[in-house]
């Protein structure tokens, strides 16, 4: 017993001190870079969508409300507010689907997190998390051109907690706050990784999740809703699951599921989108999580196959 206690620790030490030294400078980069933004260049992001008359653009003003978006560091329960905000300075709500959903699924911190996941796979998180975004303004464009879909009547404002005085002060508080929310789940996330690297057999789960396996790319996009708690903290969980035989596909659907339906952010949305109008979204998130693993899967095989 006490051997087996033994192997236990020098095994889970061996494979925690691999996955820390992968992942913790990108955690520290992604926390300091997600804290200057959100202190001093926050409220420009959000002021540039209002000024920028994404309207005269058409189309293509997705393109800067998507990237817009990603930049917002704040929360969906702070994003919410501030999207009602910009409705009644007169953007419109296809611009603003598309912002938010894009938020949803990036910020600054989970971009600086994510790059440690390879440059395959933080490309793939870029360009889905993009076009879903993309995708969300054009549907609301279309099935919604003369109804509303956002329900703003209920909802008030959001508390500004960057408020002291003093700019270093308010950045190392801000850093605190970052700290505080996200760390549990970064440490945990690197325990359950290491954990299922030692203990789950890596041929059963390549087996499952492997390459072209349209099956694992659906699971993925399922479990996402549940297993999906913290952006930090599912990096080192994907990280040992790509690592034991996951597709770039059922990576890809997991990514996608796992933030857009994440507790805090789909009970944010259900405040301002009504039961009818929330199923909806759910079922968007679905399958679009769904196909893009498939397609990416399948675009991979491909092109690995013409290599």
């Amino acid at each position: 017993m006490y051997d087996f206690i033994e192997r236990e620790i020098i095994y889970l030490w061996y494979y925690l001190d691999i996955l820390c030294r992968q992942i913790v400078p990108f955690y520290i980069i992604g926390t300091l870079l997600g804290s200057a933004i959100s202190v001093f260049v926050k409220d420009k992001i959000h002021a540039l969508l209002v000024r920028s008359k994404l309207k005269k653009f058409g189309f293509l003003g997705y393109i800067p409300a998507a990237l817009l978006g990603f930049a917002s560091p704040i929360c969906m329960y702070g994003t919410i507010p501030l999207v009602v905000a910009f409705y009644q300075k007169g953007v419109r709500q296809d611009f603003l689907a598309c912002f938010m959903v894009a938020s949803i699924l990036l910020n600054p911190q989970l971009i600086a997190y994510s790059a440690a996941l390879g440059p395959l796979v933080f490309f793939l998180r870029i360009l889905t998390c993009f076009l879903m975004a993309l995708s969300a303004g054009l549907l609301i464009r279309f099935c919604f051109k003369n109804k509303e879909f956002f329900i703003f009547t209920s909802f008030g404002v959001g508390h500004n907690h960057d408020t002291d005085p003093n700019l270093f002060i308010r950045y190392l508080k801000n850093v605190g706050r970052n700290l505080k929310a996200t760390l549990p789940y970064f440490a945990a996330g690197i325990l359950l990784a290491a954990l299922f690297t030692i203990h789950v057999p890596q041929d059963a789960f390549s087996e499952l999740f492997g390459k072209n396996n349209g099956i694992g790319v659906l699971l993925s996009a399922t479990l996402g809703v549940p297993l999906y708690l913290c952006g930090g903290g599912t990096v080192p969980i994907l990280i040992s699951w790509l690592s034991s035989g996951m597709s770039c596909g059922a990576a890809v659907a997991f990514m996608l599921s796992g933030p857009a339906t994440k507790l805090t952010n789909i009970t944010a949305l259900k405040s301002i989108l009504g039961l009818k109008h929330f199923i909806y979204y759910i079922a968007f998130v679905m399958i679009f999580a769904a196909v893009s693993g498939l397609l990416t899967d399948a675009c991979l095989f491909i092109v690995n196959s013409g290599a």
